[in-house]
């Protein structure tokens, strides 16, 4: 197969920024995507719908010229959260999903949540709506191991969540591990819980933080696993299973950010998202299934419309930039045999 055309995907997982990084980086997710889910972990976070309706025109402003692409906000779930707030913007349509960050999980999540017991007039709320809620899947107790983090969100957090609130719809943010997948998959019938998988996290295992010495480009936040489990991701993603669906995490940072003492965690695919995941699906013999996974899993989840057009990839060999604006995308200076066409 030489090229591949299906409808047109949504990033259900993207970070764009703010300021004149969004200018650089908003273009590419646009390109590609019809709509996007937008992480609200800006400085400060979105946290109102003056805030959400604020950052959703500046990225209306920031797309290219002739662009229909369409940004979904979120609200950032604090501890003192104001219910009326969330309440209001997911009746007006400002908020698609409210996501949880427990604090100190990943990037500008200091004003996340420190006890989940603290929410527990939002999950209602959110039940009572049917609207999502997106969780960063991981534990930040010091005492447990980052490999491990994940995993015992799982037992500490997720899963008495879910008990407790049977009718809560939940998507499990960027999965890493074999156990999420696994834990998805014992909700299945339910419906009511879905995962994204990252391009990168089925493409590079934990090693690749450390080949020939640290290798800050490839640190995310969840860290990428051992072998077993990005099988078990991409295994997942290629299945056709309606609770998988298609979240990038693009996270750019400048370059100094990354090369620094204290690097930051992120993963900057937007500029080769869908080259990127075609990759996966061709190695696992199942680009058949792409569409799915990438157009229509997730509007499903969501209750969307599937969107109207369509994106072609071909076969055609181009090299990725060392550099894109200051930041440093996946791939920098390799060479791709995907290309998305115009």
């Amino acid at each position: 197969m030489t090229s591949i055309t299906f409808i047109r995907p949504d990033d259900l997982h993207v970070h764009v920024r703010d300021g004149a990084l969004m200018q650089s980086v908003l273009p590419y997710t646009a390109r590609q995507f019809g709509r996007a889910i937008i992480m609200p972990n800006l400085r400060p976070p979105v946290t109102t719908t003056e805030k959400a309706q604020a950052y959703r025109d500046a990225i209306l402003a920031a797309r290219p010229k002739g662009s229909n692409f369409q940004p979904l906000m979120t609200c950032y779930l604090t501890d003192d959260i104001s219910l009326n707030e969330v309440a209001s913007g997911m009746v007006d349509g400002v908020f698609a999903a409210a996501k949880l960050y427990p604090a100190n999980a990943t990037t500008n999540s200091d004003s996340g949540v420190t006890d989940i017991e603290k929410l527990t007039p939002l999950f209602a709320l959110l039940e009572r709506q049917g609207k999502p809620l997106l969780i960063h899947g991981e534990v930040t107790d010091s005492t447990v191991d980052v490999f491990d983090r994940e995993s015992v969100f799982i037992d500490r957090v997720l899963e008495p969540l879910l008990s407790r609130f049977p009718e809560l719809r939940v998507v499990f943010e960027h999965i890493t591990t074999q156990e999420a997948v696994d834990f998805v998959r014992s909700h299945a019938k339910s419906g009511r819980l879905g995962a994204t998988i990252t391009a990168h996290h089925m493409l590079i295992n934990r090693n690749a933080m450390f080949q020939g010495g640290l290798r800050p480009h490839h640190y995310c936040l969840p860290v990428a696993k051992r072998e077993r489990h990005r099988q078990a991701l991409v295994q997942a993603a290629t299945s056709g299973e309606p609770a998988f669906f298609l979240g990038t995490d693009s996270a750019p940072h400048p370059i100094s950010a990354k090369e620094s003492a204290c690097g930051c965690a992120g993963i900057y695919t937007a500029p080769l998202a869908l080259e990127l995941y075609a990759e996966v699906f061709e190695e696992a013999g199942a680009l058949d299934k792409l569409e799915n996974f990438a157009s229509r899993n997730g509007a499903a989840f969501y209750r969307m419309p599937e969107n109207k057009d369509v994106v072609t990839l071909e076969q055609e060999m181009w090299t990725v930039p060392e550099q894109i604006d200051g930041v440093a995308p996946f791939r920098a200076g390799q060479t791709m045999r995907w290309r998305f066409k115009e």
